[in-house]
């Protein structure tokens, strides 16, 4: 589960959201940064890294923007923006076919499976699922917020949005693998 590390700086701008959205901008921006940072450090190399480079462009962005108006009308909108961003770079890595959980899988893989088609396409499906997540909780954050929905129902989104490709993530792997394993068995005579 460690791939969620990259969430930490969409969850702290979250909280400190609450309280002033320029605070929460920086707040992100600081945290995606230090993670950056101490991954770059460690030797981590950079397609490893693309949610955590988009965390920080977004954060760049959204934080120039809430520190050089205040009042802008981003502010009431930043969570339907920032699943809009994190689905733009799912679907954009998928676009150009370096789907942006190629380079956390290989962290975790060793190198004779890279190179593998399953590999890629396990990670495509992977990515997929991210995407169609945060377009789905992006959607229905901008639909609550159209209908003046109960907070619940934007809670239920997030939960949806989130939980469904992480379990996807932890679970379907191992599918693939062992559809492939039992692919490669060889076939044994049957006796009569």
């Amino acid at each position: 589960m460690g791939y969620l590390r990259g969430f930490i700086p969409w969850i702290v701008a979250g909280v400190v959201s609450s309280f002033d959205w320029r605070w929460g901008a920086i707040a992100g921006l600081v945290s995606g940064l230090l993670l950056l940072l101490q991954d770059r450090f460690r030797g981590v190399g950079l397609d490893a890294l693309i949610l955590e480079i988009s965390t920080v462009v977004y954060f760049v962005v959204v934080g120039a923007v809430a520190v050089a108006d205040p009042g802008s009308a981003l502010a009431d909108h930043t969570d339907v923006v920032s699943f809009g961003w994190l689905a733009a770079t799912a679907w954009g890595t998928l676009a150009i076919r370096r789907p942006f959980t190629l380079g956390i899988a290989k962290r975790q893989t060793p190198p004779e499976y890279w190179d593998m088609p399953e590999f890629v396409r396990v990670n495509n499906h992977i990515t997929s699922a991210w995407g169609a997540g945060f377009t789905f909780t992006g959607v229905s954050l901008a639909v609550c917020g159209a209908v003046d929905a109960p907070a619940w129902v934007g809670i239920a989104a997030h939960v949806a949005g989130l939980v469904g490709p992480a379990v996807f993530t932890k679970v379907y792997p191992a599918r693939a693998q062992a559809r492939l394993l039992a692919a490669q068995a060889p076939v044994t005579a049957v006796p009569r």
